[in-house]
């Protein structure tokens, strides 16, 4: 692991942690806005939109500025869900990283350090609902040090964690839009196990669709 080297958080990590957190959720953004201008309600609204005000107002200038309104509307949708999200987040655990994660039993959170900063983070609990498995959890790397294997170290500090506790599996959930890290878990020996859509409307009518992946490592020792 040259260059950098996982070790466990220390509470004045706290603030690196949720900007390294912060900043990688923000990324979703774009891809995120993007996944909702393919959904078919979507492109059915915006074509009725600019349909019924060509219609109405004979011209094109009305109708492309509605769009592109409604466009930039949209983005700034999609913005302020993420920021919902991660202030939620923030508030649930990243915020509060040695209470969640270090005070309970079989849980865990590491960072990546280079230098002494902080430039990845991941984080482990039991699995409430699926006994015999730990839930992988707030997995980030920022942008400048992708590349140098930080990602999969992470993952593999998990595994061994996970094993060493004697539970079976550990499972996590990603989102559609999150395509790289579908890679790297596919790569780092997870299945696919599930799919679905939260229960949110806003969720439902967008069609984002979350995914549930599984290492099971009785048979991960190739990957792990």
């Amino acid at each position: 692991m040259a260059g950098f080297q996982i070790r466990k958080y220390r509470d004045d990590d706290a603030e690196a942690v949720k900007e390294t957190f912060t900043l990688g959720m923000s990324e979703h953004v774009p891809s995120t806005f993007m996944h909702l201008l393919k959904q078919p309600l979507t492109q059915m609204v915006l074509m009725c939109l600019f349909c019924a005000l060509v219609t109405s107002s004979k011209s094109f200038l009305l109708p492309i500025l509605a769009v592109t309104l409604f466009l930039a509307g949209a983005r700034q949708f999609v913005i302020y869900m993420f920021n919902s999200y991660i202030d939620t987040s923030l508030r649930k655990d990243v915020g509060k990283i040695s209470e969640v994660y270090l005070k309970q039993k079989d849980s865990g959170f590491w960072v990546a350090d280079v230098d002494g900063r902080v430039v990845g983070m991941v984080g482990c609990l039991p699995k409430q609902d699926t006994p015999g498995c730990l839930e992988l959890k707030r997995m980030s790397v920022r942008r400048s040090h992708r590349g140098m294997g930080i990602a999969k170290a992470l993952c593999r500090t998990v595994a061994d964690f996970t094993r060493d506790r004697g539970y079976a599996a550990v499972v996590l959930y990603t989102s559609v839009v999150q395509t790289d890290a579908q890679k790297l878990y596919e790569h780092m020996g997870y299945e696919k196990t599930r799919e679905f859509v939260i229960p949110e409307l806003v969720a439902k009518i967008t069609n984002f669709t979350l995914f549930e992946y599984r290492l099971d490592l009785q048979r991960d020792g190739k990957n792990d």
